[in-house]
């Protein structure tokens, strides 16, 4: 995959990629940035790792009782870890610009975990929900 000079440049991680919306690339969407995965160079340099997305990863951003309640039931609920969030390697981004775009498939980065188990636990449980109305 060839890299675009808009992914290797220096970025306000801030800025630039967090709460941006992720699209794979078929311009379909994955989610949002909630955190970022950085890792130290030897130079003293913060590097992006991952993109990081999810209630699992919002959660600590959230101040106070919220934050915590948040991580603590999506963990309960989807059955992982508090610290194990939906993690998307920074290799997968093609460009950066008012979106991150991503050069692989929705499917490929395996984000809809969490929203499959709300549609077939939650959601289905409905009356009506997914029947036929006629």
């Amino acid at each position: 995959m060839s890299t675009p000079d808009n992914r290797r440049r220096e970025l306000d991680a801030h800025h630039q990629l967090l709460d941006r919306q992720i699209l794979d690339n078929d311009g379909r969407m994955v989610g949002k940035v909630d955190d970022l995965e950085l890792e130290e160079r030897e130079d003293g340099r913060l590097v992006v790792t991952a993109l990081l997305t999810g209630p699992g990863a919002l959660g600590p951003r959230l101040t106070g009782a919220w934050g915590s309640i948040t991580v603590r039931t999506w963990s309960r609920l989807s059955g992982r870890a508090p610290d194990d969030c939906t993690r998307i390697g920074y290799s997968a981004v093609s460009s950066i610009n008012t979106a991150v775009h991503l050069g692989v498939s929705r499917s490929s980065v395996a984000v809809d975990g969490f929203e499959t188990w709300v549609r077939t636990r939650l959601i289905a449980a409905l009356p009506g929900a997914g029947k036929d109305p006629s």
